[in-house]
């Protein structure tokens, strides 16, 4: 044998002697780890009889895995009883846990702690170190009971990992380590003096929660391969408003990306939905139409899956519907690793969201783009001005009607003039329609119709576009009044609530699409809307393609509007009937003062004479609408000649 070989096998012996030495002294200095743990432990029972019954059953089923038999001795205390009472029973079974304290936090009873300010009443179960029931102090359900954002049994909360075995701390009892009046640290401890530590920490005059997960020594306990946690949570939220179709119109799961400056949801007016997050996730929130239970990593979520499923609105534990959250997190390994959340249990009000500075205010859908920033510039500043000085919400609804029509009546007194200008030319197409009657002639028709406004300076556009502009700010009312919070559980005339709707008439009977109440709020408004589409329409030229469409405005729409808003809220059903009293009466106003249709007749004849001796400037829209037109008259001329 060559001697490298020798010298080679001489090193691989003695590396293996060295690991085996290595190896025993290690298994050593962790035995003699988990017996001073355990003595202290022992220690501590004597004086804490929850853990001298939990040390027992240890011990018991300890000795069945080694054969030991139960010896009663009189020497011995009441322990050796209990144990041999234990093992003598043929039901008992093997440790779910190899980690005796593990086993010993298994099998532990449950106990319950408090943390609380001005706010929230918090309840923390030590079984999986979460929160048991969250309740909103200042808040109630629309029956006036205690309103808990997360009911006792209703949360499921839990870290899962992998040491030896699948960890998920739901499963275990933790210790309660420390506890102030602001804070609370529970503990689930390891063998070899490793543990796992939930502090949560609730600062006064606050609805956000802090939650740091602290490991310590658990590199000895958790594989070296182990890069991330997974996080789960399933939340059951209540039903806390009158209408059941409204609340869950606007309740959802949301989610928000760390670089993005809006929110995602996984939609509303669904049953159920569900999606797989492949990238970084900064938040996501348990969203009810007024109140939401948010979760933040401050460090962001890896990944993950989200889902909702909504209840029978029937059920018998007037539950409204169920959330699930499945995120993986990292997990940097070492001897100590620090993981810090944040829980928002709150209302979903704009200012108290966006006052954390989180991006939480993004879950209110107030709409995007002009829409939302009229309802986040405008309209909420407008109202929490209001509110300072009144406390009457009908009162400011009120109020805020009138500022937006003083607002938007130059508009409407333009689209007026406009309408009115056609309507006084009526004589005149009248002749046109004369001088042209039959279906051949359509085309001359139109051109001298068009020649005819061109002369008199009148666009047939005018009427349209002012009414086009005030669309966003109709919309922007449509999105904020379903959503805002500060109308919930506010009175006005026989409306109880504004922010859902109200009823004078409970049905005996359930109309498809209606329901089973009359709202007269929305009563009121259809009936607004027909005199105000009647009074708009009188104003238009009539002609044979305004007939189907004065059916539609004036009939269809406010019917189409009183099934869409009896199960609206009630505000948003009052704002829409303000709005349209107070354009018949500007449209009124207007008529009286401002317009009077035989002087304006005379200005457009004069107007007309003076521009007939004119050249004509064409627009390009205007050179293009006569290609078109002298395209179509030759097709006609075409079709004709076949024929």
């Amino acid at each position: 044998m060559q001697k490298n070989n020798v010298i080679g096998f001489i090193l691989i012996f003695l590396v293996l002697i060295g690991f085996s030495i290595f190896n025993q002294r290690r298994e050593i200095k962790r035995q003699r780890e988990i017996f001073i743990k355990d003595s202290l432990l022992r220690v501590e029972a004597l004086t804490n009889p929850r853990i001298a019954d939990s040390l027992r059953v240890a011990d018991s089923l300890r000795n069945i895995r080694l054969g030991i038999k139960p010896v009663a001795q009189d020497t011995r205390s009441n322990e050796v009883s209990v144990a041999n009472e234990v093992i003598d029973s043929s039901s008992v079974v093997a440790p779910t846990y190899r980690d005796s304290l593990l086993e010993l936090s298994y099998t532990a009873a449950e106990e319950t702690f408090t943390l609380e300010n001005s706010k929230l009443k918090i309840d923390f179960t030590s079984k999986g170190a979460q929160i048991k029931q969250a309740l909103l102090k200042q808040y109630f359900t629309h029956d006036s009971s205690s309103l808990y954002l997360i009911k006792d049994g209703y949360s499921d909360f839990s870290m899962v990992f992998f040491t030896d075995q699948r960890i998920s701390t739901n499963n275990f009892n933790f210790t309660a380590h420390s506890q102030t009046d602001s804070s609370i640290v529970f503990r689930l401890s390891f063998s070899g003096g490793a543990y796992l530590d939930y502090v949560y920490t609730l600062p006064e005059d606050s609805y956000l929660l802090g939650l740091n997960i602290v490991t310590s020594g658990m590199e000895s306990i958790i594989p070296k391969n182990v890069s991330q946690f997974e996080l789960d949570w399933g939340l059951r939220i209540s039903r806390f408003e009158k209408g059941y179709d409204n609340e869950k119109n606007y309740s959802t799961v949301s989610y928000k990306y760390p670089s993005d400056n809006s929110a995602e949801n996984l939609g509303m007016r669904k049953n159920e939905s569900s999606t797989n997050i492949s990238t970084k996730l900064s938040w996501f929130a348990f969203q009810q139409q007024f109140f939401s239970a948010i979760l933040m990593a401050e460090n962001n979520f890896n990944s993950g899956n989200l889902s909702y499923k909504f209840y029978d609105k029937d059920n018998p534990d007037n539950d409204l519907f169920y959330c699930k959250a499945e995120m993986a997190l990292d997990y940097l390994g070492g001897s100590s690793d620090n993981i810090p959340f944040y829980f928002y249990l709150g209302p979903n009000l704009y200012k108290e969201l966006k006052s954390y500075n989180k991006g939480f205010e993004k879950i209110i859908p107030l709409g995007k783009h002009i829409i939302g920033w009229i309802n986040r510039v405008v309209i909420i500043n407008v109202f929490d001005f209001l509110r300072r000085f009144i406390s009457n919400y009908g009162i400011i609804i009120l109020i805020m009607t009138i500022l937006i029509k003083l607002v938007l009546s130059p508009l409407t007194l333009k689209s007026y003039i406009s309408n009115a200008k056609m309507k006084v030319l009526k004589p005149e197409i009248e002749k046109i329609n004369a001088k042209y009657p039959r279906k051949e002639d359509a085309l001359k028709k139109q051109q001298e119709t068009m020649a005819l406004y061109r002369k008199t300076g009148v666009s047939m556009m005018g009427g349209c576009l002012p009414m086009l502009l005030q669309i966003p700010i109709l919309f922007a009312m449509f999105r904020f009044f379903p959503v805002s919070f500060e109308l919930r559980q506010h009175s006005f005339l026989w409306a109880s609530d504004l922010s859902g709707y109200d009823s004078v008439l409970n049905l005996p009977f359930n109309i498809p699409l209606y329901g089973n109440h009359v709202s007269l709020f929305a009563l009121l408004m259809a009936i607004s809307m027909y005199f105000y589409s009647k009074i708009n329409l009188d104003q238009m030229p009539q002609n044979g393609q305004m007939a189907g469409m004065r059916g539609m405005q004036l009939y269809f729409m406010p019917i189409f509007m009183l099934v869409l808003c009896n199960n609206f809220s009630a505000g948003l059903s009052y704002y829409y009937m303000l709005s349209n009293l107070i354009t018949i009466i500007q449209t009124w106003v207007i008529r009286r003062y401002f317009v009077d249709e035989e002087k304006l007749y005379q200005q457009l004849k004069s107007k007309a004479s003076m521009n007939a001796s004119k050249p004509a400037k064409k627009s390009k829209w205007r050179e293009r609408m006569e290609q078109i037109m002298k395209e179509q008259e030759r097709l006609q001329r075409e079709r004709a000649k076949n024929k």
